[in-house]
Parts: C-alpha cells; structure tokens; sequence
C-alpha cells in the first residue's frame, strides 16, 4: 500500500512538472527587437497595462516626483530623443519617463510597457546629458528586452516546477533553490543585455557611449567598498559591466 502510495505521489509530481514544461514552451517566442528567444506569458498590451498601473505607487515608494519641471523636461527630452532614434520607436511601449523625488537613493529602473524611473539621489551626480542618455538607455533597453515579463514567466515557471517536486519527492526546497539561482543568473544577463542595448541606443542618437562608462564609475562610487560580490547580486559588478560596455561600442562603431 505504502509503495502504492508513492507511486500515484510521483505520478502526480512528474504530471505537474510536465504541464510547468509545456507551459513554458507554448509561451517561447522570438523577441522580434533582440532576436533572443523568450519564455514569456504576457502580451505587450498587458506589459503597458501592468506598468501604468503600478508607476504611482512606485513613484509614492520614493517620495512622488522632483518638483522642477525643467529637470524633467531634461529627462523627457533625452529619453525621448533615445526611443525616437532607434528600434524603441518601432515597438508598442509607451515610453514615459519620470524624475523621482527621492535625493539619497542611486536607482533608475524600468516597469514593463516603457515606464522609466531616474531618482533625483542619481541625476544629481550625473555630469552630462550623454551620461543621463547613458542611464535612460539601459532602462529602455530593459523594456525592449521585455525582461520584467521573462522574470514572471520564469518565477512562475519554477514555482510549478517546486510545487511538482515537493508532491512527488519531497524535494521542493531543493528544486526552489535551483531556480532561485537561476533567476539570478538570468538577471544578470539582462543587466548586459541592456547596457548592450543602451550604447546602441545612445549612439543612434548621437550620444557619447564613453559616457555609459563613467556611469558604472558613478554606481561603483555609491556602491562603496563593501558593495555586495557579483555572484551576490542580480546586477554584474560594474567592472565587469565596463569591459562589456567597451566591446558593445567597439562592435557598434563598426556596425552603425
């Protein structure tokens, strides 16, 4: 009865981690913007519609927005000179970009569907606008990469997967660690996919691409020296991220 039990449990595991396996390769398509297949459950309409609706709260975590209109202007002008120059502008996002009012935290980051977040503790160590087209651009680049989708996708993806283990073989935590590691790694991955996306980006619009550069000196100073080591962190150590900024513009100085 006992190994009867366990079968009809292992059964109904393996049945499980098989419909997570489906699911995910029914949801696999072709960014048509990076050419990177991607496991993903959204359409882009519900990518806008999940952005607009979370950005007032984001924007209330960091204080609401900066109350100067021409620093905001400066970070529509570049943001929207960036979209209006490249691929961006080809893509059904909305790009909105909003000035966070939060003076101590370094942060910019993407919602899905193209709403992007400077805090003012970032755009008032910025020297350039190249460096705050340096910035914008990586976020853009998040949103074109549609990263934000893949990371539910994959959450979801492991969550079934930890369910499945957990019924069959009381191996849930096991299998929720491996894919806990693997999210991290896949956000690294995007991080250099956008700084990859952003030198494109800024150098289409005419933007100096050194300058993305001296942004990863800018992060690196506010990270301090007892920023946490990569393989910590779901963003690349900002050295890393310099020598991959650095072949990104040698390979689009030959390419644009």
């Amino acid at each position: 009865m006992r190994n009867s039990k366990l079968a009809i449990r292992l059964l109904i595991g393996l049945a499980i981690v098989a419909f997570a396996y489906f699911q995910k390769c029914s949801n696999t398509e072709t960014n048509p913007y990076t050419g990177r297949e991607q496991a993903i459950g959204m359409t882009p309409e519900q990518e806008i519609a999940l952005g607009l609706q979370t950005a007032p709260e984001m924007a209330q975590q960091y204080g609401g927005l900066y109350p100067d209109e021409n620093y905001q202007a400066m970070v529509d002008n570049v943001g929207n000179n960036l979209v209006q120059s490249s691929i961006a502008h080809e893509t059904p996002y909305r790009y909105e970009f909003h000035l966070l009012r939060d003076p101590e935290t370094v942060n910019a980051f993407a919602l899905p569907g193209g709403q992007v977040f400077i805090t003012y503790g970032l755009f008032k160590q910025l020297e350039t606008e190249d460096q705050l087209a340096g910035v914008l651009g990586h976020e853009i680049g998040h949103v074109l990469g549609r990263h934000s989708a893949e990371r539910v996708a994959e959450t979801q993806f492991w969550q079934t997967v930890s369910t499945g283990a957990q019924v069959g073989a009381d191996m849930g935590n096991v299998v929720a660690g491996i894919g806990q590691t693997t999210l991290l790694k896949n956000g690294r991955g995007d991080e250099l996919e956008s700084d990859d996306l952003g030198v494109k980006f800024m150098m289409k619009a005419g933007y100096n691409p050194e300058q993305m550069i001296q942004v990863m000196e800018i992060l690196k100073r506010a990270a301090g020296p007892n920023r946490v080591p990569e393989f910590q962190s779901t963003h690349p150590d900002p050295d890393n991220r310099i020598e991959r900024i650095k072949e990104s513009i040698e390979k689009y100085r030959k390419t644009l």
